[in-house]
């Protein structure tokens, strides 16, 4: 039998956006390397500091039938967010008001959207994502309870928003650290029974959600199985253990087809 010839170093590098096989000159970086470095650079600093226009996002899922109200964090101004990452994990005190005035009984599920390390990645994302997890939430008879967009989020603040609303569950939709090859990846948080004080440990997380990662079909399809499973179980976190990848690939092809 022939030998196969061993694979290519291009061919490797068309496998994964990773930095692989860059080449040298000299003792440096090929020119189009370095350049193509600072680009990737440049677009998560760019991403990181990106308005967010929480206005708009909040009628955008009007249109998909989701009243949403807006709230924010302690932390005043984006410089804040960033080098006091406590700041971004409570709210202010008008949104705590704001949304004790809900009064809402317990249970269902909330939904918050915050900006999070890529407002980018929220503003490209989020309403798409939203549009194809409805329906999933829709056949398992998931009571959405409040739609909140949240600005200077991070993910923990979507604990003291699910405790304020009395929700069973709630679903942190946030911008992700960017990446040098993803630089807009949303991430998905949920926890049952949110809590001051809970921890990552409590949380399942569905993450990598863009262009190059995973689609929304089968994001919406994950974060649809966890719903429904957390709920049922009471539970998620490391007592939840993602097994919604039989027969994934089937039930997204037919919900593409459905489109």
């Amino acid at each position: 039998m022939k030998a196969k010839a061993p694979r290519s170093v291009d061919e490797l590098r068309n496998l994964t956006p990773a930095r692989v096989a860059l080449g040298r000159a000299g003792a440096s970086l090929p020119t189009k390397a370095l350049l193509d470095f600072t680009l990737d650079h440049a677009r998560a600093r760019d991403a990181v500091h990106a308005a967010f226009d929480a206005s708009a996002l909040a009628a955008a899922l009007g249109a998909l039938g989701l009243k949403a109200c807006v709230v924010a964090s302690r932390a005043g101004n984006r410089q804040d967010y960033l080098q006091r990452p406590d700041l971004g994990r409570r709210l202010e005190t008008a949104s705590v008001d704001l949304l004790r005035s809900r009064g809402r009984p317990a249970g269902g599920l909330a939904i918050v959207i915050g900006d999070g390390l890529s407002p980018a990645a929220v503003q490209a994302h989020a309403v798409e994502l939203m549009r194809h997890l409805l329906p999933h939430l829709a056949s398992e008879s998931v009571e959405i309870g409040d739609v909140v967009v949240a600005t200077l989020a991070r993910v923990a603040l979507g604990d003291e928003i699910g405790a304020l609303l009395n929700a069973r569950m709630v679903a942190m939709l946030i911008g992700e650290r960017p990446g040098l090859s993803a630089p807009n990846s949303l991430g998905a948080y949920l926890t049952f029974a949110p809590k001051l004080g809970g921890t990552d440990s409590e949380r399942n997380c569905v993450s990598n959600i863009h262009g190059e990662g995973l689609s929304y079909a089968e994001a919406a399809f994950k974060i649809g199985w966890l719903v429904r499973e957390g709920l049922r179980r009471n539970v998620t976190g490391v007592a939840l253990k993602d097994e919604s990848s039989e027969g994934a690939l089937v039930r997204i092809a037919g919900s593409c087809g459905q489109a």
